[in-house]
C-alpha cells in the first residue's frame, strides 16, 4: 500500500465552504484546527453558548436542507476574527468580534436564502465546542477528524456513471493509494500520517448533503441511496481520533500500525 495525503481542508462554519491547507498541526483529542467551530442556527434551535450541548444538524443551515449554500465562497481569518461571504452580490466582510458584525452576517445569510424575518439565523460559537454532525454521538467523536478515500469516491463514481467530487464528502483529509473502501475495515486500528497517529473510530454514514453538486448548488446524485444500492451500505469515509499529535502535510504517506 502506498497511500498518501492528497488534500487537507478545514471547515470553520458548519455547512459552508472549506479552506485548503498545505500542512496542519494536530493535538491529541482536539480534532482538526478551526473546524466546525461556528454554525448558523435556525430560530429556536435551543443552543446555549454558555452551556453548549450537541444538537442535530437539522437545527442549523447546512447543505442537507439548504443546497444553495454550496454556491457561497466563505473564508474565515481566525487572527482577525473576520468572516468573508462571497456570493451573487460580491464579497462581504464581517467582524465577528462585534455584535454588529455577527448580526450583519446573519442578515446576509437570511437575505441570500430568502428567509422571512421570523426565520433569521443566529451565528454561534462556543469554543471548544464543535458543531460536527457526530457531536450528538459523543464528545470523542465531536473532536474526531474525517478521512475520505479518493479511490472509494472514484469507484463509486464509476459505478453510478457520474462525476463525483470528493469535496462533496467534506473530509478534513482526502487520501489516495488504498484499495477502494478498504478504509472502512480500519475500525479499531491506528494509522500514522506524518507525525500524527489516528485511531479509527467510526464509519461515516452519508446524508442528503452529499447529493448536492458544489458547482451548481443543486441535487444531482442520490448518493446515500446509490451507495446502499450498489455497495450495501451508506458509508463513505471514516472518523478518527488524534491519539498522538504533530505535523501532517500533503504528500505524507499513510501507514497502518
Amino acid at each position: 500500500m502506498n497511500a498518501k495525503i492528497d488534500s487537507l481542508t478545514q471547515y470553520p462554519i458548519k455547512g459552508l465552504s472549506g479552506h485548503a491547507l498545505e500542512t496542519v498541526n494536530l493535538s491529541p483529542q482536539c480534532g482538526f484546527p478551526i473546524d466546525r467551530v461556528m454554525g448558523f442556527a435556525k430560530p429556536g434551535s435551543g443552543f446555549d453558548p454558555s452551556n453548549p450541548m450537541p444538537l442535530s444538524k437539522d437545527k442549523f443551515h447546512v447543505l442537507a436542507n439548504d443546497p444553495r449554500l454550496a454556491l457561497l465562497d466563505t473564508t474565515y481569518d481566525v487572527s482577525r476574527n473576520e468572516l468573508t461571504i462571497d456570493g451573487p452580490q460580491g464579497p462581504q466582510l464581517f467582524q465577528l468580534n462585534t455584535a454588529t458584525g455577527m448580526a450583519d452576517a446573519c442578515t446576509a445569510l437570511q437575505q441570500y436564502l430568502d428567509l422571512p424575518d421570523t426565520h433569521k439565523p443566529k451565528l454561534f460559537s462556543a469554543s471548544p465546542h464543535r458543531f460536527t454532525d457526530v457531536s450528538v454521538t459523543s464528545a470523542q467523536l465531536m473532536n474526531a477528524v474525517s478521512l475520505i478515500s479518493q479511490d472509494s469516491v472514484d469507484a463509486f463514481a464509476r459505478t453510478v456513471r457520474h462525476s463525483i467530487d470528493a469535496a462533496r464528502f467534506r473530509g478534513n483529509i482526502v487520501f489516495s493509494g488504498m484499495p477502494a473502501f478498504q478504509e472502512l475495515d480500519l475500525l479499531g486500528r491506528t494509522v500514522q500520517i506524518g507525525e500524527v497517529h489516528l485511531h479509527v473510530l467510526k464509519r461515516t454514514k452519508r446524508c442528503a448533503a452529499t447529493e448536492v453538486n458544489l458547482q451548481t448548488g443543486e441535487r444531482d446524485v442520490k448518493v446515500p441511496y446509490l451507495l446502499r444500492k450498489h455497495f450495501g451500505h451508506m458509508d463513505m469515509g471514516v472518523y478518527a481520533e488524534v491519539v498522538k499529535g504533530g505535523a501532517m502535510r500533503i504528500g505524507d504517506e499513510i501507514t497502518v500500525l
